[in-house]
């Protein structure tokens, strides 16, 4: 089992468009950073090399053409918002490559978007021309799943919703982790919690026993939606995982100097990163 960082960056990637700070203009590869996404890549039982993607941004195309991605089994969403929904539409082409639809899972909130934006692919029966667009299976993570902690096991690999806050949105993380004895020396059991500004009470058991935290991490200065720096160092030290590593990161931050400033056993993430394996 291996975690790959496809994304680490905000919904505005960095560099950004139109600016020249030190971080935008660095030639530092960590400082480029597409928007945030990742993949879990394992063998299942059957011998059969599976990829499951958290998330699909607008920068999937490239990120699965950068990383060598050969296919995609299923996507588990964590919230509705373009910079980690509006690359869907790229998927189609492992459908082709594999013969197989790819199944969706996510809350009501974000499963009702998906349906709206996509209703090319969701209702294609009403598409003017038979045009090539994904095949999809929704599954929708009910709210009592979610309140009960209740996972979705899909080819040994067990995600467990977990409920999170960005803002003022209820948002789903994800604890990640094989279903029985975890593989030696693996990053799992992993938490994936992306575009977290609180954790809510009902959420921390399930961040306990983590050999791996994936956390928001925006800039030092206060945001509404997004943990800061000190923030985000603050919950990962009550969580205690073994190791953590910061994504959703801002230009805000560059790299070498913000992970010379953080504490042992915390990393800032960073795209094509891989743990495990």
């Amino acid at each position: 089992m291996r975690f790959l960082f496809l994304g680490t960056g905000t919904s505005a990637g960095v560099p950004m468009i139109g600016c020249a700070c030190t971080v935008c203009t660095s030639s530092d590869p960590r400082d480029r950073r597409l928007r945030t996404a990742a993949a879990v890549l394992f063998e299942d039982r059957a011998g059969t090399q599976r990829v499951i993607l958290l998330d699909a941004g607008p920068d999937l195309r490239e990120q699965a053409l950068r990383s060598g991605l050969p296919r995609c089994d299923a996507i588990f969403f964590t919230h509705n918002h373009a910079d980690h929904t509006f690359g869907l539409d790229e998927v189609r082409r492992f459908n082709a490559v594999q013969k197989s639809a790819i199944e969706v899972y996510a809350d009501d909130h974000t499963m009702d978007h998906l349906h709206r934006v996509y209703q090319h692919i969701f209702d294609k029966d009403r598409n003017i021309n038979d045009s090539f667009v994904a095949t999809l299976i929704p599954f929708r993570i009910p709210q009592d799943a979610i309140d009960e902690a209740t996972p979705t096991v899909l080819h040994g690999i067990r995600f467990t919703p977990i409920p999170l806050l960005h803002g003022k949105l209820p948002i789903l993380g994800w604890r990640i982790e094989a279903d029985g004895d975890q593989p030696e020396g693996s990053p799992f059991p992993l938490a994936y919690c992306t575009d977290v500004s609180a954790v809510p009470p009902r959420a921390w058991p399930r961040l306990r026993g983590l050999r791996t935290l994936v956390l928001d991490c925006l800039r030092h200065r206060h945001h509404p939606t997004h943990l800061t720096v000190e923030q985000a160092v603050n919950i990962a030290s009550e969580v205690g995982a073994e190791r953590t590593y910061f994504v959703h990161m801002a230009h805000d931050l560059p790299h070498a100097q913000t992970q010379a400033s953080l504490p042992e056993g915390m990393f800032l993430a960073h795209d094509e990163l891989v743990l495990g394996g």
